[in-house]
C-alpha cells in the first residue's frame, strides 16, 4: 500500500507563470497521496502576483489557512487584508466569488483544501467567462471520460440550435 503520509519537502513544486513573470507555485500534495474526496495543495504566490483568477464555485467549498506572509483576499466585492495564521473559509456560491493577491514584497504561502464535487461549475466574473468540469473535478489532471470546458457566458446556445 502507498503511504498516506508524504513530507511537503518530497512533493516538487510546480511553476506557474504568464508573461515570462513567475505567478505562483503549487504543489500537488491530495494527488501526490491519492486523496478522494478532498483537494489539497500548498501555493506560493510571487510578490505582486494572483494566483488564480476571481472565481466563484456552484459545488465545491474551499478553505485556505495561511502559513506564511501577507496579502489580500477579494470576497465578493469586498477586499480584505489576510496574514499567517488566518484561516478563510469559502463555501459555493456568486457572494464568495475570492482570489487570493500578494500584494507584499515577499512571498505569500498558503494549503488550500476543497471538495472534489463533480459535476463543478466554476464561473470568472472579471473575464464573463464559466468552466465546466465532469468526470474529474478541478484541481486534478483530466482522465479519460472527463469534461473540461470554458467559454464565455455571451457565447451560449438556445437549447435546440443544431437540433432536428
Amino acid at each position: 500500500m502507498k503511504s498516506r503520509i508524504i513530507n511537503i519537502e518530497d512533493v516538487p513544486f510546480e511553476k506557474w507563470s504568464r508573461g515570462g513573470r513567475p505567478r505562483f507555485a503549487i504543489a500537488w500534495v491530495a494527488q501526490r497521496l491519492n486523496a478522494r474526496k478532498l483537494g489539497f495543495n500548498v501555493t506560493v504566490v510571487s510578490p505582486g502576483r494572483r494566483s488564480f483568477p476571481y472565481h466563484m464555485h456552484h459545488a465545491n467549498e474551499e478553505m485556505f489557512f495561511v502559513l506564511e506572509g501577507r496579502g489580500s483576499i477579494r470576497i465578493g466585492r469586498a477586499r480584505r487584508r489576510i496574514r499567517e495564521g488566518d484561516f478563510i473559509s469559502l463555501p459555493p456560491g456568486r457572494e464568495f466569488a475570492h482570489q487570493i493577491l500578494n500584494d507584499s514584497k515577499k512571498p505569500l504561502r498558503y494549503l488550500a483544501v476543497s471538495t472534489m464535487e463533480v459535476p463543478e461549475v466554476a464561473e470568472y466574473p472579471d473575464s464573463k467567462k464559466f468552466g465546466v468540469f465532469t468526470g474529474t473535478a478541478p484541481g486534478r489532471k483530466p482522465g479519460k471520460g472527463s469534461l473540461r470546458r470554458f467559454a464565455r457566458m455571451k457565447d451560449g446556445v438556445d437549447y435546440w440550435d443544431g437540433e432536428t
